[in-house]
């Protein structure tokens, strides 16, 4: 495999020393399926230098997404408990099965060993289901090519703990390096094929890189790895039918989750000898190559590079989401904050009174997907969360509620954390305050054109301005870089995760019960694959109700 010194690197909040980043290129004219695989096994069994700060980031990642995944169950959210309990129930592996050889893994907060694909359908449901976990934006500009742009979250790493319970070589170190494995796979087919442009689900890219490393850390080889690639893009490709209507169904958040199942169904079927289409991505009739056509030239439409030490992995790019929100509208959030932060006038009545129009200026996609006339009466958490008009109404709510706490002499996170979004702000209840509907009519939400729109996937450019019934106004400027951002410097991202950690674990787990599993997972590196073996148990407590009843 050919590797080179990268000499350019991507600005971060870990300030990291600077080291060089050896790749791997995949070029367009070769077969980028067995490179992947040829990837995915040589970085999982071989000795890398990776930078600690790039295991720092997705040990964060993962925290974040498990506590996501937990309270969504605890509350009842539908589709995640279907799944689990779909495993649960029909899918339990017995201790003969076990010693034939099934591959299980276990349901978040459940000590029953199910079937390995059928747990991470339903742990990658549950982490998905706020749509609070991390993004990527498919964006580096230093890298030729890889500036495609398409989105894609943190759902992934069930398959990584799945494959760890079948491969007792793997300690919690080694969990996290298979996890920078699956997002850099995952997030370089984002930084170089955008599929939303075609309609289809981000998810693909997800699949293809779970199949891939779920294969590497359970021996597979390159041919059964490639078999698996194949299936996964020739017979399981989900349309964004499933984004799409007036109101939003269990269908949208659990993409990820479904896809996946197939991505591990198609590794088990490819180790048992199925084999599948070959050099996938060359193919003309699979959708790469169908989509954006390289004529009679027998190659893929992209390179494609993989980070294999250093600290220049695609994780070092992601963005944490303070909360939940579409990441979409993280500008305009961070935009609020600033203009509550330097005229505290806009909160002194605690209510709406003073504010006589809100102007939100934004990028596409962000004005087509969260400032779509049909989110503007959402009905639906899935739908809410992504509206804009709806997101920056109920934070403002929050912080008239809250005024007497926000001090504009603290740091910026005291405010990313005192007005933080949590599942409740989407309850029915929520979803029909008069305070916050009241906010949304308020509202107006432009499209900021090509000074807008030639700043995104770079940053989040957004703007917000209050008009008040005093004849003021008072504007954000242009935000790019929103707290949560890889670029951000301004918020101290750890300091408002932990918040975020405690505030979604609380949902779901009584208080000491909370602090042995927060430091269970943010201790995963130094874990034994013993010790792998329960890091997901914990003791759920459901809420009586559904949330979204």
């Amino acid at each position: 495999m050919l590797r080179f010194n990268n000499l350019t690197k991507i600005q971060n909040s870990f300030k990291l020393s600077r080291c060089f980043s050896t790749q791997t290129i995949l070029n367009k004219d070769t077969n980028q399926a067995r490179g992947i695989a040829e990837y995915a096994i040589d970085f999982m069994n071989s000795e890398r230098d990776i930078s600690p700060e790039v295991y720092e980031k997705v040990r964060l990642f993962h925290t974040d997404s498990v506590l996501c995944g937990v309270s969504a169950l605890a509350l009842k959210t539908n589709a995640p408990n279907v799944l689990r309990n779909e495993a649960i129930n029909s899918f339990r592996a017995s201790e003969e099965r076990i010693s034939l050889g099934a591959k299980v893994s276990k349901c978040l907060g459940s000590d029953i060993w199910v079937s390995s694909e059928k747990a991470i359908c339903a742990n990658a449901s549950a982490v998905r289901e706020w749509d609070s976990n991390g993004t990527v934006f498919g964006y580096n500009p230093n890298i030729p090519g890889h500036t495609a742009g398409e989105f894609g979250h943190n759902d992934y790493y069930p398959v990584v703990i799945a494959a760890a319970h079948n491969n007792s070589k793997f300690t919690g170190k080694d969990a996290l390096k298979g996890m920078i494995c699956l997002d850099e796979i995952r997030g370089r087919l984002a930084e170089v094929f955008s599929l939303k442009s075609y309609k289809i689900d981000h998810v693909v890219h997800g699949a293809i890189a779970s199949a891939a490393t779920y294969g590497a850390m359970l021996g597979g080889s390159v041919d059964e790895i490639e078999h698996a690639i194949g299936m996964v893009v020739a017979h399981y490709i989900p349309w964004r039918a499933i984004r799409a209507g007036k109101q939003l169904s269990d269908s949208k958040g659990a993409s990820a989750a479904l896809s996946t199942e197939a991505a591990i169904l198609s590794m088990h079927r490819a180790m048992d000898g199925f084999i599948g289409p070959k050099d996938i991505f060359r193919n003309p009739e699979a959708i790469f190559r169908f989509f954006e056509s390289t004529g009679d030239r027998d190659e893929s439409p992209f390179n494609l590079h993989l980070t294999n030490e250093g600290d220049d992995f695609a994780v070092m790019g992601m963005h944490f989401k303070l909360g939940l929100y579409e990441h979409q509208s993280a500008g305009a959030i961070a935009g609020l904050i600033k203009l509550l932060r330097e005229n505290p006038q806009i909160l002194e009545n605690g209510d709406a009174s003073n504010i006589k129009k809100i102007n939100i200026t934004a990028y596409e996609p962000a004005y087509g997907i969260i400032g779509d006339k049909a989110k503007w009466d959402p009905t639906t958490r899935q739908s809410a969360d992504h509206s804009m008009v709806y997101i920056i109404s109920t934070m403002l709510k929050n912080a008239f509620q809250q005024h007497d706490t926000l001090d504009p002499s603290t740091d910026i996170q005291e405010y990313w954390k005192t007005l933080m979004l949590t599942p409740h702000d989407y309850s029915g209840t929520a979803l029909y305050s008069p305070i916050t509907r009241e906010l949304m009519d308020k509202i107006q939400f432009h499209h900021g054109g090509e000074e807008y729109d030639s700043k995104y996937p770079e940053g989040i450019p957004s703007s917000i301005e209050i008009q008040t019934t005093d004849g003021n106004t008072v504007d954000s400027g242009f935000i790019m870089f929103p707290g949560g951002h890889a670029r951000n410097t301004d918020t101290d991202l750890t300091n408002v995760l932990q918040h975020k950690f405690k505030t979604l674990g609380q949902l779901a787990l009584g208080m000491e019960d909370l602090s042995g599993f927060i430091n269970k997972l943010e201790s995963i590196e130094k874990a034994s694959n013993e010790d792998l073996k329960s890091i997901y148990d914990c003791n759920l407590n459901f809420a009586d109700t559904s949330i979204d009843d």
